[in-house]
């Protein structure tokens, strides 16, 4: 029996930060998301109850980034009526993201504001009883607000003030209430005028209003394009209309964007993405569209107001329903990277970047699997501890192995230096043979060693120095066959300290690292988790940033690294005997 506990432990988690918080409202969210509408325990009371703590903590566009993001489930009516009457950024991503049937729909819209409504209302995945249960409730866009002059009139003329349509959910009307054709496109102004009640003080008031607005910004500055959104003086809050860097945005089926998280969402809201985009090599964008393919690194240039005018770069996935319908693209833009001159972006740049984007869900998945290991939230199950030991180990592989590209990428890029320094490096070398004697002594295999009599020291650190030997002889030494005795060598050369190794059988004919072949059966000793060719370029641009080189030829391994200069050499310990002969 498999008691589920993500809830509890989810609750019951340390979040003494803001990105803590941001991790648990996204963790509850899919919880209790997913749970059944018909569910009702204390843990799922208390996680309503964290989520509305979290949300006096976290920024409505932190929420509503968090609604957005792929993969949130929301099937759970209680939470969606929850969402949809928070913030107005945090409620339409909830109507974008929510997962419920018709009937789910129809008890819900009951309860949801006013205007969660009217976003309700541009799904396109309702069927036509929930569309008449809102066309019945006269879900209409909103106007303006009614201003002085016109509350008067208005009272006479309707039966209800909008006021307490705002303040409380309509109920259905009797009957349904038939509505004039839309007249064309109207201007923004007119479409305001039009949305307001036909009472005629309050439409002349507002026009004079209107005019006065008009007189004084002919008077001020000349007129700003029509797509700035320019703001009437009737008491709304200043947009701020800076250039954006990066909004997100959802489309509808045919590439359209219906939603963004953008201060100025009307210069956006209706623009085709595949029209906007800049020509380029490929595919077009029309034809990725059509084949539902995710967009990754799409060039786009948006053309009106300064806020959005210029080239962008375009990341979005396709979206799709329960009933496995498309619904459009989830995405983001970001404007492209000023890079400094010169600059240029290289594939090892592009790398590193990737790479820290892994490590980040690596190390949580190995932080919580120590702490399920360790029993640090209560008395865990063996089984449950063994499975978790398991993947933490997996993750610190994982981990080791992003380091290692990392290290080839910054080494390829030229930004990495090697740690300055001076080491024996006969000792280096002899230190790691005794130490792979754990695994070669059982298999009667090993190496002999050979050096110069004296101090071999080396222009590197000791760590780098015993990084650079452990590459190459951990290598031979999985390689190397039962009763395979390898010869090691170290000798003074020209101000070199050379290193030369007679490879294993398996390894004998490679000429150059990529030569290396792969092993056929898992290792219970290797340098590395991408195998022995990566392993050994590895090793050989180690060897080239440090001022040496690695070489093969023969059936051996030559590696060279610049002796340390006199002023490097100062012993930190007294010098060893000469070693010679040593085997494991």
């Amino acid at each position: 029996m498999h008691v589920d506990d993500r809830l509890a432990t989810v609750l019951g988690a340390r979040v003494e930060s803001i990105v803590a918080r941001r991790i648990q409202y996204r963790q509850l969210l899919d919880l209790v998301g997913t749970s059944p509408a018909a569910s009702r325990t204390d843990n799922l009371d208390s996680a309503f109850v964290r989520l509305a703590e979290l949300a006096r903590e976290l920024a409505p566009e932190d929420r509503a980034r968090a609604l957005g993001e792929p993969g949130v489930r929301l099937r759970n009516p209680r939470l969606v009526a929850d969402l949809a009457a928070d913030a107005p950024p945090v409620a339409l991503a909830a109507i974008r993201a929510a997962r419920l049937d018709d009937a789910q729909w129809l008890d819900l819209i009951p309860a949801l504001p006013l205007f969660a409504r009217g976003l309700l209302r541009h799904r396109r995945d309702l069927g036509h009883e929930v569309l008449d249960r809102l066309e019945r409730l006269g879900i209409g866009d909103r106007g303006l607000p009614l201003v002085e002059g016109a509350q008067a009139t208005a009272t006479e003329t309707q039966p209800a003030p909008p006021v307490q349509a705002v303040a409380a959910p309509l109920e259905p009307a009797p009957e349904p209430v038939a509505k004039p054709a839309p007249p064309p496109a109207p201007t923004p102004v007119a479409a305001t005028v039009h949305s307001l009640p036909p009472a005629g003080d309050g439409i002349g008031a507002l026009v004079r209003r209107i005019e006065a607005f008009r007189r004084s910004r002919q008077g001020a500055a000349p007129p700003r394009a029509a797509n700035d959104a320019p703001q009437l003086p009737l008491g709304e809050r200043e947009i701020d209309l800076s250039p954006l860097t990066v909004f997100a945005f959802a489309t509808d089926p045919d590439g359209r964007i219906a939603w963004t998280d953008a201060p100025v969402p009307g210069m956006l809201v209706g623009l085709a993405i595949a029209q906007a985009e800049t020509a380029g090599p490929g595919e077009s964008m029309a034809e990725t569209l059509r084949r539902r393919l995710p967009l990754r690194h799409r060039k786009v240039t948006l053309a009106g107001a300064a806020a959005i005018a210029g080239e962008w770069l375009i990341e979005a996935m396709p979206d799709f329903d329960e009933a496995a319908r498309f619904a459009g693209y989830l995405g983001r833009c970001r404007r492209p990277a000023v890079q400094a001159a010169g600059a240029t972006t290289t594939e090892a740049d592009r790398m590193r970047q990737v790479l820290h984007e892994l490590k980040t869900p690596v190390n949580a998945i190995q932080g919580f699997a120590e702490v399920i290991q360790q029993q640090l939230f209560g008395p865990t199950p063996h089984e449950y501890r063994a499975l978790a030991a398991g993947i933490a180990g997996d993750a610190a592989r994982l981990l080791a192995g992003f380091d290692e590209l990392d290290r080839w990428a910054r080494l390829d890029a030229g930004v990495l230096e090697p740690e300055p320094g001076a080491c024996d490096f006969a000792m280096v070398v002899a230190g790691l043979v005794h130490q792979l004697e754990g695994y070669t002594a059982g298999r009667s295999s090993g190496f002999t060693l050979e050096a110069d009599p004296g101090e071999l020291r080396v222009a590197l650190a000791p760590a780098e120095g015993e990084r650079l030997a452990w590459r190459l002889l951990a290598s031979c030494a999985g390689f190397a066959r039962p009763g395979e005795i390898l010869a090691l060598a170290l000798r003074r050369e020209a101000g070199r300290i050379c290193l030369t190794a007679v490879l294993p059988e398996a390894l004998g004919a490679i000429t150059a690292p990529a030569d290396a072949p792969t092993a056929a059966t898992a290792q219970a000793i290797s340098a590395g988790i991408f195998g022995t060719a990566f392993t050994f370029r590895l090793l050989a641009a180690e060897a080239r940033r440090a001022g040496g080189q690695l070489a093969f030829a023969g059936g051996t391994a030559r590696l060279e690294l610049p002796e340390a200069k006199p002023a490097e050499a100062a012993p930190a310990h007294p010098a060893p005997e000469p070693i010679t002969h040593a085997r494991s």
